[in-house]
């Protein structure tokens, strides 16, 4: 009786022992759940915050070179009336050393000034504002720069205003 009364404790104990295996197997699990959930939402908020990153900083940039942009379009005519004044040669004095220092400041903020004569013709940095033939020209030409243009790496602010010279037919 001794024997069984051991037994049946022996066995009780160790089906409170399995209970609590079970149990605690299953609190493991579930924790290990949470864990993994709790993982996935961390790599997804992490993953939205680099992305939210990446259009802060592509949207800065691209604001900048707005305003780049906008001041240039405003500052055109001046810098025309400076052109002008340089190809008369009336930008002496003390306002020459002014528009040299404008001319710089365009080009640290990527600005470049271009239309040159004898380059080829090209639609789509130049606009034709007159028209000749010539027999000594083989593709349309520059033939005369109006008005220069204006350009960042990634955009044309002002076309370069230009005479054209064809081939004649």
């Amino acid at each position: 009786m001794l024997a069984d009364a051991e037994s049946i404790a022996a066995s009780a104990e160790e089906e409170v022992v399995l209970e609590g295996l079970v149990e605690a197997e299953k609190l493991a699990a579930e924790r290990l759940d949470e864990l993994q959930r709790s993982k996935a939402a961390y790599y997804n908020l992490e993953q939205q915050y680099s992305g939210f990153v990446k259009r802060s900083k592509a949207d800065a940039l691209a604001a900048h070179d707005r305003g780049v942009h906008e001041i240039v379009e405003a500052l055109i005519p001046v810098l025309d009336d400076i052109e002008l004044a340089r190809q008369h040669g009336d930008l002496t004095g003390p306002f020459l050393p002014i528009a040299e220092k404008l001319d710089a400041t365009l080009g640290r903020f990527g600005v470049v000034r271009y239309g040159a004569v004898g380059e080829p013709f090209d639609p789509v940095i130049h606009e034709a504002l007159m028209h000749s033939h010539a027999p000594d020209v083989s593709e349309s030409t520059v033939q005369m720069v109006l008005q220069p243009g204006y350009r960042t790496a990634d955009r044309i602010i002002r076309a370069a205003r230009v005479a054209v010279v064809d081939p004649e037919a």
